[in-house]
């Protein structure tokens, strides 16, 4: 007789992955593709004006920002902190939103298990399927950005793949509310207890020198923080300084969230 613990292993046990993760997602691109142009529109909109209103009005009361001695325009300081922002709500939307409409409301999760397709492939389906929509609008900001003429540096193309490993860690921390969420009114927690705190406190409108040494120094340790020190530089036509270090920040965060998360949604699917 089969043991209890092979029969219903616990929600802890290593995620078990195979590429039948790929027919999810391919499923959940067919169906975004019959909205895709309201869905850009809408996902590049709001950052684009508020790129426009602080970067160019703002902008203009501010001048410069002075960068260890270097002095950048308020715009170029916005828009490469904006940018990762950008990446992290995108992939925080489609996770949360999204991913919990097919969970719980149209159970279409439940579908696809009638399949021969694991749970885990799922969470991973719904993983890099947020990480894609937000390298998607990530793109299409950044080409506006060129289009402008904010930043001309051609190390942007090396913002692409990091701003992806963003958008990877910012779906997994979402999933986690996925699973743990009753109800659409959940997520409010998460933008206003998390999102909206980082953002003020990553950089994005203003130098993190601003701050007290005691601040900055937690704020170090924030993904979004790692993501903009990442991404920033390459803006200003320079190369980032502790890669390793922010790199393993967002890696780090994204490999225990993505733990948590499988485990939090195996649960609830149990229960």
């Amino acid at each position: 007789m089969m043991s209890r613990e092979h029969v219903n292993p616990s929600v802890w046990a290593v995620p078990q992955l195979s590429m039948r993760w790929w027919p999810v997602f391919l499923r959940n691109l067919l169906v975004w593709r019959k909205l895709a142009i309201p869905s850009l529109v809408g996902g590049i909109a709001e950052p684009l004006m508020w790129l426009v209103a602080f970067g160019y009005g703002l902008g203009e009361l501010v001048g410069e920002v002075n960068m260890g001695g270097q002095k950048v325009p308020y715009i170029l300081f916005l828009a490469s902190g904006s940018i990762c922002m950008s990446a992290m709500n995108a992939a925080s939307f489609e996770a949360l939103y999204s991913a919990f409409s097919r969970m719980h409301m149209q159970k279409t999760w439940d579908g696809i298990m009638n399949a021969p397709v694991r749970l885990d492939d799922v969470v991973m389906a719904e993983m890099l399927w947020a990480a894609y929509k937000a390298l998607f609008a990530v793109t299409a900001i950044l080409g506006v950005m060129l289009a402008l003429g904010i930043s001309q540096s051609w190390k942007l193309l090396l913002a692409w793949p990091l701003l992806w490993i963003v958008g990877v860690t910012f779906s997994c921390i979402a999933l986690i509310f996925n699973a743990l969420a009753k109800g659409y009114d959940f997520f409010t927690y998460y933008f206003t207890l998390f999102l909206t705190p980082m953002m003020f406190l990553s950089g994005i409108y203003f130098p993190r020198t601003q701050f007290p040494d005691w601040l900055r120094q937690i704020t170090d340790y924030l993904p979004l923080t790692a993501a903009i020190e990442l991404v920033r530089p390459l803006f200003l036509d320079q190369w980032p300084s502790n890669v390793a270090g922010n790199l393993s920040l967002l890696l780090g965060v994204a490999a225990v969230a993505f733990w948590l998360a499988l485990a939090l949604t195996r649960k609830r699917f149990r229960t």
